[in-house]
């Protein structure tokens, strides 16, 4: 078989969108954003602007996926703007670090909110969190190896769930605001001097709450009606994750001065404590469900990245290979799996976080720069959508800062080394894609 088969319509990509963005980053995030802002008022203000730009990149991604109907996300972009080289660094970086770091990120954070409820009043074990999180990626990874439709099924439910804590926590929060309990939102802009380099890192840690707006690009060629249902889901999917993400903070600031949410273990389950005692059991086990929701979408989506470049031969050729009974790149995504299972050995969340938001940002902007490019080079390409140039523009500078606000404000040896990683993809680029070593074209006839 040389194609999926198509499962996946405007509902269920709406859900693979909003599945994938809410998960761990709404209930880890607000202590970093505030920490950087330190105030209330500019807080909120981050979250809402990290949601228009993650719109703008996803109508620029829009345009990409009308334009070049490939799976894959920004690889086959990449590969149609500057060659293959750029397209095999970035599936290079994302499949040894930026996806699977990814995936173990947010599997950990399941791993956490699981095992808490069963050590009270201290830290679960990490030889526990680091089972639990290696038994969720088993258990996901075979669940999108089996089926196209199990795993969209799946999506579905886990989305559902994770809209009732989101429910559960804005709801509450309004009932809160109705009642007078406003006091928290006084002087709201009163804080620190702000400075670019606070914002930036502000925004670097929101907008790891939104990652995944881009999501639905890597099963382009899975979706019905792309030139429809691709748009459709970003303008419906994204502005519904700002606005249930600018609600539930509001709803934090509620119960919680800015003190007090900084001084938090555990954001969404300190306001379960104080708003939903005795039924404060229920934050837990819904913030699980969304975790690994999004977990399961980030698999669903990043297989086919695996998929996609071992089809253009810059993969073992196993990895292209589609099950001929279930209809799934299962090789892929059985890959995908394991490399993610050893980022949970040695790895913890605030470290994974860093890096995998230095690196995925570079590629982010040279994506969108490769939209630019392409509106001059390939002009002949049908486009479907066509977003104001203004668009891409923003979003290339923004991301150049992004990239280098954590550097100009605390630069570390780790943004270094991540950059030699990085271009470090060129040694295997020249050894096993240009030269094409005979062993590793071996390997692939074995399997």
């Amino acid at each position: 078989f040389s194609k999926i088969y198509t499962f996946v319509g405007l509902i269920s990509g709406i859900c693979v969108i909003v599945g994938t963005v809410i998960g761990s980053g709404i209930f880890i995030s607000p202590k970093s954003v505030l920490a950087n802002v330190g105030a209330i008022g500019p807080c909120l203000i981050i979250w809402a602007a990290c949601g228009v730009l993650a719109t703008l990149g996803a109508l620029c991604f829009a345009e990409l996926g009308t334009m070049i109907t490939k799976s894959g996300g920004e690889y086959p972009y990449l590969m149609e703007a500057f060659g293959p080289i750029p397209a095999y660094l970035f599936s290079w970086s994302s499949l040894i670090v930026i996806k699977p770091s990814s995936f173990a990120i947010i599997c950990l954070s399941f791993a956490e909110y699981v095992s808490a409820p069963f050590y009270p009043g201290c830290d679960p074990p990490i030889v526990v969190i680091k089972c639990l999180a290696t038994a969720a990626i088993v258990v996901i990874t075979t669940v999108n190896a089996l089926s196209v439709k199990l795993a969209s099924y799946v999506q579905n439910f886990f989305t559902a769930a994770k809209m009732v804590i989101v429910a559960i926590i804005i709801v509450s929060g309004i009932v809160l605001l109705a009642k007078g309990h406003t006091q928290n939102f006084t002087n709201a802009f009163d804080g620190p001097p702000l400075s670019v380099g606070a914002i930036s890192l502000a925004f670097y840690n929101g907008l790891w709450a939104y990652d995944g707006w881009n999501q639905l690009n890597y099963i382009t060629e899975e979706l019905r009606n792309p030139f429809r249902n691709l748009p459709l889901s970003i303008i419906i999917g994204i502005p519904l994750v700002t606005v249930c993400y600018v609600l539930i903070n509001v709803s934090y600031f509620t119960v919680m001065t800015a003190t007090e949410l900084l001084q938090s273990q555990a954001v969404a389950v300190t306001f379960g404590d104080r708003v939903l005692y005795p039924a404060s059991w229920i934050v837990p086990l819904f913030v699980a469900f969304s975790t690994i929701g999004a977990a399961n979408g980030t698999c669903f989506t990043a297989g086919r990245l695996v998929y996609v470049a071992g089809r253009e031969g810059h993969m073992l050729k196993v990895m292209s290979y589609i099950s001929i009974k279930r209809l799934t790149p299962a090789p892929a995504i059985i890959f995908y799996g394991a490399v993610a299972v050893i980022y949970i050995i040695p790895g913890d969340i605030n470290t994974l976080i860093n890096y995998f938001s230095f690196a995925v940002w570079i590629f982010y902007g040279l994506t969108v720069l490769g939209l630019i490019v392409m509106r001059f080079t390939r002009k002949g390409l049908e486009r479907p959508i066509t977003i104001p140039i203004i668009i891409p523009i923003i979003v290339t500078l923004v991301s150049i800062l992004l990239v280098l606000a954590p550097i100009i404000s605390a630069p570390e040896w780790a943004y270094l080394y991540c950059v030699l990683f990085i271009l470090s993809g060129f040694v295997f680029y020249i050894l096993f894609v240009h030269y094409k070593f005979s062993w590793a074209q071996k390997i692939s006839i074995v399997f």
